[in-house]
């Protein structure tokens, strides 16, 4: 596709931000559709090939125009229909630029006239950007529904399941197959839509799963669709719950693989230096990670389990949370926090503060599960209040001294046996989801029933809105609740619940509905 870039006619006053001088063109009313886009509230950091990078998608890119000192750009497209599939699309999925949600909208302009000084590197950008589409790739064809996965330098572990959580942040993920080729992990996976892959594509190649490591490679398949066989850690069709786990197998062979890809339509060579770093999209820790001397590179892993895609990694030895906006007319104690932390990692002490029984420290086993646990608790409803979650000054949670009462606000769970990740290997590593309305159940004895599980999660007052065994192990259910709050405060108040027959209800948040 070729692309065309307009003569410029910058006008100066548009470096020093005056608004009434920014470009040249034909006014138009406010909301009416134009291959100009307005495009708001860019990080101060932000750079041309990740602003182009927004519209690629939707079609050819013809002209930018930055603003960086008021923190906005111009983008025009090639049709005013791409302009439209563009605005619609991020109506409904507002696009994150490094924790940043930017905002976009139809222009007033119906064309940008620029000029080239102050705007040689945005001109720059797209001309980069024509050269790659130039090398026999036609940018107007749809790209394929199914992409390619190669994660290079492999120092942790990678399940199918972080692959999941990480691309479903961009769309519904249909399938997915894992395998080792050539010594490297890879995976195949499926959208819906090439459009919603070709955006997943862009955001995501070259990124980094954990700090320094894990580098995502991601191409078109040739394939449009996956054939999956096998629901298990290796594959799963995440649109037929049906299917039987076979033995652990791919549900394709490698020879078949190889001619299924492609080199990706986009180069990845424009954006070499665009790091997106979206809202962290999946918060799976991997067990047994333990980081000895490291060499070179990989010196500065300090964390078993490294910081996230989209992460800040906490400093090393910083696991003590600060929570706030506890509700001060609900009794919260240090049981509740221990049970809902512990989701997400071993809980070793919390303290709520004696004058302000609006905040806690809570205390994790390391800074990783202290992320892990502040990244999906921060904001959730706890008793009509959400949680305010931030990292503590303190490097650890002081036990009162001996003689000294505290009124039972401190507590110490460094040997509790309700930790659920204390064993190497534990399936709990894989099985970490954000809070949601559905609650899984699992050590469920024989004699209770639908009904009994009903009446206990409804006992609080709370609404139970579907239940469900599994097929084939009535030991586990799914159990759906009114809401997310409500799912939040019955996992804290039935999780270790005593059924009789010396079984104790497990339960944890589950990343499927019934």
């Amino acid at each position: 596709m070729i692309y065309h870039l307009f003569s410029t006619r910058f006008l100066s006053s548009a470096a020093n931000g005056n608004d009434s001088k920014k470009f040249k063109g034909d006014i138009r009313g406010p909301g009416v559709p134009s291959r100009v886009i307005h495009v708001r509230k860019l990080p101060n950091d932000i750079n041309e090939a990740e602003v182009i990078s927004l519209g690629l998608p939707f079609g050819a890119v013809t002209n930018l125009l930055m603003l960086k000192a008021k923190n906005q750009a111009f983008i025009e497209m090639n049709s005013e229909d791409a302009a439209q599939t563009m605005v619609g699309y991020y109506s409904t999925m507002t696009p994150v630029i490094r924790n940043h949600p930017i905002y976009i909208q139809f222009s007033n302009h119906k064309e940008l006239k620029t000029d080239n000084s102050p705007n040689q590197r945005a001109q720059a950008a797209l001309q980069a950007v024509s050269a790659s589409q130039a090398t026999g790739l036609d940018a107007a064809v749809a790209p394929s529904p199914v992409l390619r996965v190669v994660v290079e330098n492999l120092f942790y572990p990678v399940t199918l399941d972080v692959l999941h959580q990480i691309f479903s942040k961009f769309g519904t993920v249909l399938r997915i197959i894992t395998f080792t080729k050539n010594n490297q992990f890879q995976a195949l996976l499926q959208y819906p839509d090439g459009l919603t892959a070709q955006h997943s594509k862009l955001s995501l190649d070259g990124q980094n799963i954990y700090n320094a490591c894990c580098t995502l490679r991601i191409s078109f398949s040739k394939l449009t669709s996956l054939n999956v066989k096998y629901n298990n850690d290796k594959s799963r069709d995440y649109t037929r719950p049906d299917l039987p786990t076979g033995d652990s197998q791919p549900a394709m062979e490698h020879p078949a693989m190889t001619a299924a890809f492609t080199p990706g339509i986009i180069s990845a060579s424009p954006y070499a230096g665009a790091t997106h770093a979206f809202p962290p999209p999946f918060t799976i820790q991997q067990a047994g990670l333990t980081v000895p001397a490291l060499p070179g590179a990989l010196a500065s892993l300090s964390l078993p389990g490294a910081a996230r895609l989209g992460f800040h990694p906490l400093p090393a030895g910083h696991c003590v949370l600060l929570v706030s906006n506890l509700n001060p007319e609900v009794r919260i104690t240090p049981h509740c926090l221990f049970i809902l932390f512990g989701v997400y990692g071993d809980v070793m002490r919390v303290k709520i503060l004696f004058n302000k029984k609006e905040n806690a420290l809570v205390q994790m086993s390391d800074s990783t599960q202290a992320q892990l646990a502040m990244s999906h608790l921060n904001g959730q409803r706890l008793h009509g209040k959400p949680l305010r979650i931030t990292l503590s000054k303190h490097t650890s949670v002081q036990l009162p001294r001996e003689g000294h009462e505290d009124q039972g606000l401190t507590k110490d769970y460094s040997s509790s046996p309700l930790h659920r990740f204390k064993k190497p290997g534990s399936k709990n590593y894989s099985n970490i989801f954000p809070p949601s309305a559905t609650l899984h159940l699992s050590n469920i004895p024989p004699s209770v029933v639908e009904d009994d599980l009903k009446m206990l999660f409804g006992s609080s007052g709370a609404m139970v809105k579907a239940f469900k065994f599994f097929q084939k192990d009535h030991k586990m259910a799914l159990i759906q609740m009114g809401s997310v709050e409500e799912a939040i405060e019955s996992l804290i108040e039935f999780h270790n619940h005593d059924l009789g027959e010396n079984h104790h209800l497990r339960v944890s948040f589950s990343k499927s509905s019934i």
